[in-house]
């Protein structure tokens, strides 16, 4: 019997007979969990990777889970062991765990690929793609997570520095401002010396509040109470200076009416935003969505390389601090449905179909000209 014995689909990088049997010549690592094949003459199913003696194509079923080899009566590998946890997680999670062990220390590549035992390339392809960033991008996270944990208990900067790790002032300087958003000693003061204009106004999905400092935008949230959204721009910039100013965010405000009114479809907003590295990722290929079109989580992870890290796409989609500019309302589920979005799912629905309709309207514009008359 020659056909697949699969239960549901296949990812779509192993999606024929053909290259899942392709995957399993060449010992992929990466098809370890996308798939399970089983030979009939020993009874026994394996992870692609298996590095057991390879078997004639004839004897192989492919099975898209382990259960569902075991059901057709296939055991363990004793070898590779298909039941358990897969094998590039358990790489992942030692070399995370080397990682963890000491954040003030600084392991290049070589040595962490030492300290699991597979070589640099593959640790660094495989932890990206685990993970969602590079093994030097999880350690300036770390850094930049003890930096602020240490900065908000009042640690001074001099020694908030030493304990995150970093190698010296010059270089905190150099990174930190991209994770904290502003400089150390403003972070430490939760925003203090730091001016943030904002203002309100209503809008078609509501109020919006748009705030920025003196290098652009900072926030763009929508709520249904003013004082709602103020209490949540102080919380971010407790001892900033806040300012309400009308004029100034004039300009801006009328661009996010013409987006929501369907007269525009793009922005001219200069953003002042803090993001981690994969953070960064997603929000671009957010901006890459073109108006009118939607994506799925899973092709964002795609997108930005990291095809296994569908949460923590959604989790980047979810900390956006500034609504339609880094369009996350364009992310859908895999079957099309509305994912939860930070300024509720009904404004998510009135943006889509707003974007819709307007690309609609481009499309057939001799239709909409007949309907007018």
């Amino acid at each position: 019997m020659m056909n697949s014995a699969l239960t549901q689909a296949a990812p779509a990088a192993f999606a024929s007979e053909d290259e899942r049997w392709n995957a399993v010549l060449k010992r992929d690592m990466s098809a370890d969990g996308a798939f399970f094949y089983g030979v009939r003459t020993t009874g026994v199913f394996c992870r692609p990777s298996c590095a057991s003696r390879l078997p004639r194509r004839e004897n192989v079923d492919f099975f898209a889970s382990a259960d569902a080899a075991r059901t057709a009566g296939y055991r363990d590998c004793k070898r590779c062991q298909p039941g358990g946890l897969p094998r590039e997680l358990e790489i992942v999670n030692r070399a995370c765990a080397a990682l963890d062990a000491d954040p003030q220390q600084r392991l290049t590549l070589a040595q962490l690929s030492e300290a699991v035992h597979v070589s640099p390339f593959h640790l660094q392809r495989l932890f990206k793609r685990v993970v969602g960033v590079s093994p030097r991008q999880y350690q300036a996270a770390q850094r930049g997570a003890a930096l602020r944990n240490a900065l908000q208990n009042g640690v001074d900067v001099t020694r908030a520095t030493v304990d995150a790790g970093f190698g010296s002032p010059s270089r905190m300087y150099d990174t930190a401002a991209a994770e904290l958003g502003m400089a150390p000693s403003q972070y430490r003061r939760k925003g203090a010396g730091l001016r943030v204009h904002y203002a309100s106004a209503q809008t078609s999905l509501g109020l919006v509040l748009v705030a920025t400092t003196e290098k652009g935008i900072c926030k763009i949230a929508f709520g249904d109470e003013p004082a709602a959204l103020i209490d949540d721009l102080r919380a971010e910039f407790a001892s900033a200076e806040l300012i309400d100013d009308p004029e100034r965010l004039a300009p801006f405000i009328e661009q996010i009416d013409g987006y929501l009114r369907g007269k525009r479809q793009r922005f001219d907003l200069p953003l002042d935003i803090a993001a981690t590295a994969f953070q960064q990722r997603v929000w671009e290929a957010l901006r890459r969505i073109p108006y009118g079109e939607t994506r799925s989580y899973s092709q964002i992870a795609e997108a930005v390389g990291s095809p296994r890290a569908v949460r923590a796409v959604a989790n980047a989609c979810a900390s956006n601090p500034v609504a339609l500019a880094i369009p996350c309302h364009r992310v859908v589920h895999k079957d099309g449905a509305l994912a939860g979005y930070r300024w509720g799912t009904a404004r998510k629905s009135v943006i889509l179909d707003t974007e819709a309709r307007q690309t609609d309207n481009a499309a057939h514009p001799i239709a909409d000209m007949d309907h007018a008359a």
